[in-house]
């Protein structure tokens, strides 16, 4: 195994092209810990202990920590993320960008600096409400339109820095850019996880039974890994036959292959689209905090909240089926088999292939959804607890519920069922990516199902 990994120093463009990931990534780590001018960092910091197990904490990771400090790049990659999920929406139902998107490399090009341009408008707007926001808190030293001024610049400038890093490294490192930034936010909060869990077992948090319960929990977190693992590789196999055909005076065709479909195509994707949009009404509406009619709906939007949760799982299932509408066209794909002369066996060529592939897809894409909403939700239950007990008009018949599950157990977030497929899909993509590389270069994977490809690097 570790011949394999030397392999990948072995190749000068490789080389290159980790050494330079790991470059923007620790220019990324170096930025998460610039305060933000004129804040009082104590008093914020302070906040967010307060606000363990809240939507706070969940925007906190997705910003690797960065929000809990107010860095310069506290912000972090959500602007981004909201911009590329309106932009693709858009071409779904604005004609303009629908044909743009079809113009090949050009039209692509166009869209992304559409979505430039929208990550910097949603950064000033953010970055504004921010500034509000911790001037009526009372954690400005020196409050004025000068703090609000500042504020926005500079944060609105590190999401921006965060967007071109994110670009530099999906073009000259690794590729998955954006998704390495999260899982090196993630990944920061690891030692802190693993203190928590030191401190309670010392403070014998849970009682008697705490061991036993951080015994379990751990054991539960290997076989959710394990579980995203299974069905990240699992696909669906659509048995394809081509057709005999005579070139010059050769026989050619007549093999029988298939068409892999992911049960997950989308990934880790439909879980940040969701996240992100959920996030935008508690940052339109927090500072109207204290409003008797607005109060009511950020309360029942925090996080962990049963309307929260239901509108996360409609969203997961969503964006699921919105992913693979836009990287997968089974029409397409029954086209490109028509050309070359293949078929599926008992399926007519033309518009009942296509339809035939929908089907599948339909149906595994809805299982794919269905796992992704069990991943992220039920760990972050444990987290924040199932507070069934704010049911509209229902709730008093949960009050007899234990506090464990209506209020959580309070783990650190590296724990919850998000955190843990972000880092897993992500670590996951980027192997294979690496590997491909390497198998293009003829030397040997990591995998065992990559085969054994005899090359330079190769050794008995």
């Amino acid at each position: 195994m570790l011949d394999k990994v030397l392999n990948i120093f072995r190749i000068p463009d490789l080389r290159r092209r980790v050494l330079f990931t790991l470059g923007m990534l620790a220019v990324y780590r170096i930025g998460g810990h610039i305060p933000t001018p004129g804040v009082d960092t104590a008093a914020l910091a302070r906040l967010f202990d307060q606000s363990a197990g809240s939507f706070l904490g969940f925007m906190d990771l997705f910003s690797g920590r960065n929000l809990r400090n107010l860095t310069v790049f506290a912000l972090g990659i959500m602007p981004y993320i909201t911009s590329s999920i309106i932009l693709q929406l858009l071409t779904v139902v604005y004609e303009p960008l629908a044909k743009m998107q079809k113009e090949g490399e050009l039209g692509r090009r166009k869209i992304t600096q559409y979505t430039r341009y929208l990550t910097v408008m949603l950064s000033l707007v953010q970055s504004f409400g921010v500034a509000i926001t911790l001037e009526k808190s009372g954690m400005v030293l020196q409050p004025g339109w000068q703090f609000v001024v500042m504020t926005m610049l500079t944060l609105t400038t590190g999401s921006a820095f965060i967007m071109w890093l994110g670009e530099q490294i999906t073009e000259r490192g690794i590729g998955n850019g954006m998704s390495l930034l999260i899982f090196a936010g993630i990944v920061v909060g690891l030692p802190a996880a693993v203190h928590s869990l030191v401190q309670k077992v010392q403070t014998s948090a849970w009682g008697g039974m705490t061991l036993i319960a951080i015994v379990l929990l751990l054991a539960l977190m290997i076989a959710v890994v394990a579980f995203v693992v299974f069905v990240e590789r699992s696909e669906r196999r659509i048995p394809v036959q081509s057709a005999k055909r005579m070139v010059g005076r050769r026989m050619m065709g007549g093999v029988s292959s298939f068409l892999p479909l992911k049960v997950n195509s989308g990934g880790v994707m439909p879980v940040i689209f969701a996240s992100s949009i959920l996030s935008l009404p508690a940052l339109a509406l927090s500072g109207l905090a204290n409003n008797t009619f607005f109060r009511p709906v950020l309360d029942a939007l925090k996080w962990g909240e049963p309307l929260y949760t239901f509108l996360y799982a409609l969203g997961i299932i969503f964006f699921a089926y919105f992913y693979i509408s836009i990287v997968f066209n089974p029409n397409d794909v029954a086209d490109n088999m028509r050309r070359s002369g293949s078929f599926i066996p008992g399926i007519r060529p033309g518009q009942r292939t296509a339809d035939h592939v929908n089907d599948i897809l339909t149906r595994i894409t809805l299982v794919g959804a269905l796992y992704l909403i069990v991943i992220s939700i039920i760990p972050e239950w444990m987290i924040a607890g199932i507070k069934l007990n704010h049911l509209f008009l229902v709730g008093r018949y949960f009050e007899w519920l234990p506090v464990w599950v209506t209020n959580g157990l309070n783990l650190n977030f590296y724990f919850g069922g998000t955190s843990l497929l972000i880092v897993v899909g992500v670590a996951m993509d980027t192997v294979q990516q690496v590997e491909a590389q390497l198998l293009m270069r003829h030397y040997e994977g990591f995998t065992p199902r990559s085969g054994r490809i005899k090359g330079r690097g190769w050794r008995n």
